[in-house]
């Protein structure tokens, strides 16, 4: 079945502390759509916190887990924040995709530096003794390669960056 374009989700990629939940919730209401962050969502469904989850389980488990979960994702209308990580799997990013038009929140790594002061228990996706610089420079090319638009986040407050994202939806992608 064809979809109208303003049926389309709109999901939100980048790094963790980029402000996707902030963004997320206030792109939500300025679209009228109904707002989801797959990280607490996983957290709800299993019933314990990210970090939890990578410490007994462990990060190539954490993926599996986190596949599962958007694979399972039947929203429309829908602002989607998902986690930092969901770019390792090409099937769920397909997923993703398929029903909405993906935005990815760029800042540069000094400035995310500066927002995550709790590296070690936030719930991210690290190999051990990976820092931040390592995750960004993995993270980043996947990240543009299944983006269908980008926000410069560089000196913008939450409600500017969702002005451009929508900004951006309507010219590019007819969708708000």
């Amino acid at each position: 079945m064809q979809r109208h374009e303003d049926d389309r989700n709109v999901v939100l990629i980048g790094m963790p502390g980029v402000g996707k939940s902030t963004a997320g919730v206030l792109l939500a209401k300025a679209m009228s759509r109904s707002f989801l962050d797959t990280d607490v969502h996983i957290q709800v469904l299993e019933g314990r916190r990210l970090q939890e989850i990578i410490d007994v389980q462990g990060m190539a488990r954490f993926c599996r887990i986190e596949e599962r979960h958007v694979l399972e994702l039947d929203y429309r209308r829908c602002v989607v924040a998902t986690g930092g990580s969901v770019v390792y799997s090409e099937r769920a990013m397909a997923h993703l995709r398929r029903d909405g038009v993906t935005v990815h929140l760029d800042l540069p790594l000094a400035l995310l530096a500066k927002h995550i002061t709790d590296l070690d228990s936030r719930g991210i996706v690290m190999a051990p003794g990976q820092t931040l610089e390592g995750l960004y420079e993995e993270r980043q090319p996947l990240y543009r390669r299944y983006a269908d638009l980008t926000v410069d986040c560089r000196g913008k407050t939450p409600d500017q960056v969702v002005t451009e994202a929508v900004a951006q939806l309507r010219e590019r992608q007819g969708v708000v």
